[in-house]
Order: structure tokens, then C-alpha cells, then sequence
């Protein structure tokens, strides 16, 4: 049977459950997958060991959104906003400032 990337990431995150980059591949596959209640705990994760991890507010943010969480997802993207503009990730800024968007049409 074919090991699956999920499966993979899991694997990896058995030798060092705290590393932020491997709870962000694991959460994104699993969101990937449309696992998104799993996928927005691993990112949580990532987001709590990698305070100034961009792309992983990026990625919870959508998990939240997916999960029609509209609040949590509007304050994860606030924050992943000024944590991408701090560290002058200019694409994560705009791709987060389109998330932000659509919750405003969806609200």
C-alpha cells in the first residue's frame, strides 16, 4: 500500500512533535485532503511553536474559513497579516488581504 504524504509527515512528527515546519506540511496535506478539522489543529500548532510563521497563519486562517469559523479565521488572518508585513512577505500579505475579502462577502 502506498504511504500517503499525510502519513509521511506523520511520521516525521513522531521524532519531534513540536517542529513547526513539519505540523505545517502535515496541516496542509490534511487540508489538501478536506481533513480541515485536523489540519487547523497541526497549524494551530505550527502557529504556537513558529510565533512569526507566515504562511502557516495563511493556511489556519483557510482551515478556520473552510470550517465556517468566521471569527477565529478573520483573527488569525489579522494576525498572520502583521506577522507576513513584519517580516516583509509581501505574497502571503496579499493572498491573506483575498481571504479577507471573501469572509467579508460571506459575513
Amino acid at each position: 500500500m502506498e504511504t500517503s504524504r499525510a502519513d509521511m509527515f506523520r511520521k516525521l512528527l513522531q521524532r519531534d512533535l513540536d517542529n513547526p515546519m513539519v505540523l505545517y506540511s502535515l496541516g496542509t496535506e490534511l487540508f489538501k485532503q478536506g481533513e480541515f478539522p485536523e489540519a487547523r489543529d497541526h497549524l494551530q500548532r505550527a502557529v504556537r511553536n513558529k510565533p512569526d510563521y507566515s504562511v502557516a497563519y495563511r493556511m489556519l486562517g483557510r482551515a478556520h474559513y473552510e470550517l465556517n469559523e468566521d471569527e477565529e479565521a478573520r483573527r488569525v488572518f489579522t494576525q498572520g497579516r502583521e506577522v507576513a508585513e513584519r517580516n516583509g512577505d509581501l505574497q502571503t500579505v496579499k493572498e491573506i488581504d483575498v481571504f479577507l475579502r471573501r469572509l467579508e462577502k460571506r459575513s
